[in-house]
């Protein structure tokens, strides 16, 4: 098989030729028909995230067909299209997990970052935490869901049942939760970098009722917002637009620090919360979801191994939505 291989942090991921791997026990192999890639792995190959599996296959966003499995999985069949997320597998026995908390994990494993992922032709995955994508018919618009999704559908579940939602950060995440928000009837407020007219003209595009500048104030208070970008000082800057009693949900797995802010900002019952990863009920919530509401995902597709120039591509802000690629 094709690979596209971390070997060291910070450094470009490089082509390599590798045996098929074989699915042990409760695994499936994939062909890899697409992988989206996410500001994750940036966070991978940057060294943002500590202590990653070395050499390392990244790609957390795959959907592909199984080719075969191991022993101990049912429910599958050869050719299926399937999706693998982030959270990759879990213990099953800890307390975060007993508690319906998996996303918590005490011993959990990453797709892409602890275990080998989808910058390649092949893949395998835990049967567990693979989900069927039965209905999606397309791979490419697809493959965006499986983190970008999943992990914007998380952070609004976080956010409340509010009516006006600021989303800062108008990336891959936000253009697939913004066309949920508005099948919801919700009003979003687009926040991006300042002057980034492509993205806010991309952001109404998908019926966004306003988008702007992170340096604008909205047209209204907020009843939560949510930062995708990896920001810290949009966090006192999204508490002065949230009302009494509003909410601030930290979608990133990697943020820079939070400024020291007045107290005052924080009052009135305001509340700060992150979210960690997925579960295995957000994919499957999240998946009926995205099907019923019709999201249509915005990708660049790239070749396999044009994958660190997709990477420096994401880290320029140069995509529009989400970047793919395609073995």
């Amino acid at each position: 098989m094709q690979a596209m291989v971390l070997h060291e942090i910070r450094k470009p991921l490089t082509l390599e030729t590798r045996p098929i791997p074989h699915p042990g026990d409760g695994e499936i192999l994939i062909r890899v028909e697409a992988c989206a890639v996410c500001r994750t792995d940036l966070h991978v190959v940057d060294g943002d995230l500590p202590s990653p599996k070395l050499p390392l296959i990244p790609g957390h966003e795959i959907v592909g067909r199984v080719e075969t499995w191991g022993d101990g999985v049912t429910g599958y069949a050869k050719g299926q299209r399937v999706g693998v997320p982030w959270l990759g597998h879990t213990c099953n026995h800890c307390a975060y997990c007993l508690s319906g908390r998996e996303n918590l994990c005490d011993q959990p494993l990453f797709t892409g970052y602890t275990r080998d992922g989808g910058f390649a032709t092949h893949a395998v995955s835990d049967s567990d935490y693979t989900f069927a994508l039965d209905g999606y018919d397309d791979p490419v618009a697809a493959a965006p869901l499986l983190c970008a999704g999943l992990i914007g559908w998380r952070s609004l579940v976080a956010a409340g049942q509010g009516e006006a939602i600021g989303i800062y950060g108008f990336g891959a995440a936000a253009h697939i939760i913004a066309q949920v928000c508005a099948w919801q009837g919700r009003r979003v407020h687009a926040f991006t970098r300042p002057g980034d007219e492509l993205a806010q003209s991309h952001a109404r595009s998908l019926g966004v009722t306003w988008a702007g500048s992170s340096d604008d104030n909205p047209p209204e208070l907020l009843d939560a917002a949510i930062i995708f970008a990896p920001i810290g000082a949009l966090v006192p800057t999204a508490l002065r637009h949230v009302k009494k009693g509003g909410r601030v949900v930290c979608g990133g797995i990697h943020m820079s620090d939070i400024p020291a802010f007045p107290y005052r900002l924080l009052w009135e019952e305001r509340q700060i919360v992150s979210v960690a990863n997925l579960t295995r009920k957000d994919g499957h919530d999240f998946l009926a979801v995205a099907q019923q509401a019709g999201v249509k995902t915005h990708t660049t597709r790239y070749r396999l191994d044009r994958a660190n120039e997709a990477i420096e591509d994401i880290r320029k802000g140069n995509i529009v939505g989400a970047a793919v690629l395609v073995p």
